[in-house]
């Protein structure tokens, strides 16, 4: 397969799901079945054809190879665009992450949204969906990658308000738009000080430019913390993590699909491809931020009721460990658990759909029993538990385990323990709400009979992609870390002297070695006096995308011993979890409501996720408010007083305008005219046409003259 037919195959798979949307959005209605076969038939081949370039990237089994191409799009003269498609190691993963998962929901959702009134609609918008991820996932510049940054988010507001008849889907879709506003706003200004600085938006092109010439001054610090903005608000990171819950408003399949391979999944890749241009600082804030966030949402999901909404707090806590393993160094074992979780994840959501299909509520307090009515959705559910709980052998352990010990290397490197800490009391506590899921879900007696009675096992179409993705949660890991299985293949570091001996302009190869190295997921590295990294060649036998290589002994010793511990602990506290529920809604050893009323204030604080929505509504909401308000009393006092007056002070000037035309000017005017006419009227009188009434006239005139002049 030639470079060019990998850039043909590329470009192919990002117009199938486009063309999908095209047909569908215009002739939906008028085609057979309104068109689902269409989506979902484009979708699988967009899934072959993303598998044919994973296979060709597996066969080569270089991660540094990357093949690009693309054509001028804007050119004014200094200031041109280029609209280009970047295939590497990266992207042939997460293709095949995207178009499965897509497929596979697209199959689900035509048994799911069956004779829903907007049914080509909903397909059309998925097939949108998918197309704007995958141009996140093929840009190569940092322009086009915004621009369908946007467009996901433009196709999340319209698949969450899918149900737009209902005010809470309508609430929805607008505060995840408006949220993902604010983290983009951040996202934009990044964008431009590295624009600025390097009049550039091609990746690697920044990347030699930002590894020869680092920004200085905070300035790059300060851009990469406007990059991470991106993430934060797409990723659904603290403290913008609130729209992600509210987003279980649209149809369960949507769920699935933001979850599992879209929107939340772009944050994450974003950070992981662009991790050259994040120094330490900005490194540093990353990896609280998804520490922080794993630790939140998994607190918060031990109290949810609602299936969907504790999977949501789920999501939220799995990508805290992704951003977290960014932060921390190991930027592959970020990448690798967005991997694994893709499949778990959206077999978990699918799984809950098929429940919530079948019982017509979310609440898991009225469910109970189903074990033996929906078999096959109770075991699928089962697996993918088990592969986010991390137990061993399952996808989940091998992902979330490498990301532990890196954060445990962190710690032990940098002194930087509380990001472990938190990730570590996450893990426990994820084992521990998603086993409560499936007891209060499948095990037990029934808790409403007549939900019981009509529950069945839902049908083939969504049985089946069920059944692949529990294959997946179990086989897609490989039973080995990033590192050292076959992630390695796809994912490693960026290797610096490569990149920057391709760069246009770029310095001799031998030259390179000596440039100081910009700051890329380095966390771990020995400093150099002025606080930039130390320069350390990658090679291929480097673990991650934006890790440095180590071939110091003491360092490998630490990572293994980090690695060991981490892997025990991870095994600890998630069977502890496992145990504490089993005890707890299986045995009844533990009594759930009793612990509730030792710890009501705890409870409340949970139940209610932390205020964060209660303090942006007195806060945010109500500065805008305050705001919104100013700007009206200005406008109305101020904007429209200056116009108002303008317009009354222009009324009594025309009155007093008035009045001098109407008296003035037309007075001297008419005045002129009536002196004219009453002289005439006089002078008419002496026109009498009397021949003796002249005669008189003469001689009295005459008379009048003598005596003026005898008088004088």
């Amino acid at each position: 397969m030639s470079e060019h037919a990998i850039l043909l195959t590329a470009l192919a798979i990002l117009l199938l799901p486009l063309l999908s949307y095209a047909v569908l959005f215009f002739l939906g209605k008028k085609l057979p079945r309104q068109g689902d076969w269409l989506g979902t038939g484009l979708l699988g081949v967009a899934w072959l054809l993303s598998l044919r370039i994973f296979a060709r990237f597996w066969a080569v089994g270089d991660p540094g190879l990357r093949i690009e191409g693309g054509v001028r799009w804007l050119d004014l003269g200094r200031f041109t665009a280029d609209a280009g498609i970047l295939v590497d190691g990266m992207t042939a993963v997460m293709l095949v992450v995207v178009t499965t998962v897509s497929f596979l929901v697209h199959l689900f959702s035509i048994g799911y949204m069956h004779g829903d009134r907007r049914y080509e609609r909903f397909f059309a918008f998925l097939g949108f969906f998918t197309f704007s991820m995958l141009g996140i996932v093929l840009s190569n510049s940092l322009l086009f990658l915004y621009v369908f940054w946007e467009l996901v988010g433009l196709a999340s507001y319209l698949l969450i308000g899918f149900f737009f008849h209902k005010p809470s889907a309508a609430a929805a879709n607008k505060k995840a738009f408006l949220t993902n506003r604010v983290g983009d706003f951040g996202f934009f200004l990044g964008i431009l000080i590295f624009f600025t600085a390097y009049g550039t938006f091609n990746y690697f092109e920044l990347f030699a430019a930002a590894h020869l010439d680092p920004l200085s001054g905070g300035l790059l610090t300060l851009a990469g913390v406007g990059l991470f903005m991106g993430c934060v608000g797409k990723s659904a990171q603290a403290p913008l993590h609130i729209w992600l819950p509210d987003a279980m408003e649209g149809p369960t399949p949507v769920s699935a699909l933001i979850h599992a391979a879209t929107m939340v999944a772009a944050g994450v890749y974003m950070v992981a491809r662009l991790l050259p241009l994040f120094d330490p600082n900005a490194l540093l804030v990353v990896a609280y931020v998804g520490a922080i966030t794993a630790f939140l949402g998994a607190t918060i999901a031990v109290v949810k009721t609602d299936i969907k909404k504790s999977l949501a707090y789920s999501t939220i806590s799995q990508l805290g460990y992704m951003v977290m393993a960014m932060g921390v160094g190991v930027a592959s074992a970020g990448m690798f658990h967005l991997w694994t979780h893709a499949f778990f994840k959206a077999l978990l959501f699918l799984g809950s759909g098929s429940v919530i299909h079948a019982v017509h509520t979310q609440e898991m307090p009225l469910m109970g029993g189903l074990r033996r009515k929906m078999p096959i959705t109770f075991w699928t559910f089962l697996i993918a538990t088990l592969a986010i709980s991390g137990v061993p052998f399952f996808s989940g352990f091998y992902s979330k385990d490498a990301i532990l010990a890196g954060a445990l290397a962190f710690g032990m490197t940098k002194t930087h323990y509380v990001p472990f800490l938190l990730a570590l009391i996450a893990a426990g506590l994820t084992a521990f709400y998603m086993f409560r899921m499936v007891f209060l879900t499948f095990m037990g007696k029934p808790r409403d009979e007549e939900r019981h009675h009509h529950a069945h096992e839902s049908p083939w179409t969504m049985t089946a992609p069920l059944v692949t993705l529990a294959v997946l949660a179990v086989v897609s890991s490989g039973w080995r870390g990033p590192s050292e299985g076959w992630f390695s293949r796809f994912v490693a570091p960026y290797d610096m002297a490569r990149i920057v001996a391709q760069a246009p302009g770029a310095p001799h190869a031998d030259e390179v070695h000596a440039v100081p190295a910009a700051a890329h997921d380095e966390h771990a590295l020995p400093q150099e006096p002025h606080g930039e990294p130390a320069h350390v060649e990658a090679t291929h036998e480097a673990p991650a995308h934006g890790e440095a290589a180590h071939g110091d002994a003491h360092d490998a010793h630490v990572r293994h011993q980090a690695h060991l511990t981490a892997m025990v602990l991870s095994i600890l506290v998630a069977g502890l979890g496992i145990l504490v529920s089993w005890l707890t809604y299986v045995r009844g050893r533990i009594s759930a409501p009793a612990v509730l009323a030792r710890l009501p204030r705890v409870h409340h604080v949970l139940q209610n996720m932390y205020f964060f929505d209660e303090f942006y509504a007195a806060t945010v909401y109500r500065f805008t408010l305050w705001f919104s308000w100013l700007n009206g009393a200005f406008d109305r006092l101020v904007i429209d007083g200056i116009v108002n007056g303008m317009g009354y002070l222009t009324r009594v000037l025309s009155w007093f305008a008035g009045l001098a035309d109407r008296y003035v000017v037309d007075g001297l005017v008419n005045g002129v005219g009536a002196v004219i006419q009453g002289a005439g009227e006089g002078f008419r009188r002496v026109q009498t046409g009397r021949v003796q009434s002249y005669l008189a006239y003469a001689c009295f005139s005459v008379l009048l003259l003598v005596f003026v002049f005898r008088a004088l």
